[in-house]
């Protein structure tokens, strides 16, 4: 039985987890890729500036607690998920780089400072 945080319950259907608890789910197919997932969430968000964001998978080892992995903007969707062999993986919308002034992105994009606010507060 799969735990309700695996990274692909129903097959083509990707859930990524957000910061605020909300949990996106997305359909794709051989030609999705991780741009088109960001793109699609900028959307759903109401974020202008999403450079500061990336799709993450965060998984846990027994040597250690969490680990992340970056996944790049043309990686094809499916090909992520048929190379992870990881259970329990979860796919998130995270912080990947810290703006270099947060003031900057808040006169810019006050939802998408909020957002990282809250993964940093």
């Amino acid at each position: 039985m799969l735990k309700k945080e695996a990274l692909l319950l129903i097959p083509n259907v990707l859930k990524v987890f957000l910061e605020n608890g909300q949990i996106k789910s997305f359909t794709f197919d051989g030609r999705t890729t991780v741009k088109d997932v960001m793109v699609t969430l900028q959307d759903r968000l109401s974020l202008r500036h999403i450079e500061h964001f990336a799709l993450v998978l965060e998984y846990s080892s027994p040597e250690q607690s969490h680990r992340f992995l970056l996944l790049q903007d043309k990686q094809p969707l499916a090909h992520v998920v048929q190379r992870t062999h990881y259970h329990g993986m979860r796919c998130l919308f995270r912080v990947s780089f810290f703006p270099k002034d947060p003031v900057d992105l808040l006169r810019r994009d006050p939802a998408a400072f909020e957002y990282l606010y809250i993964q940093v507060g």
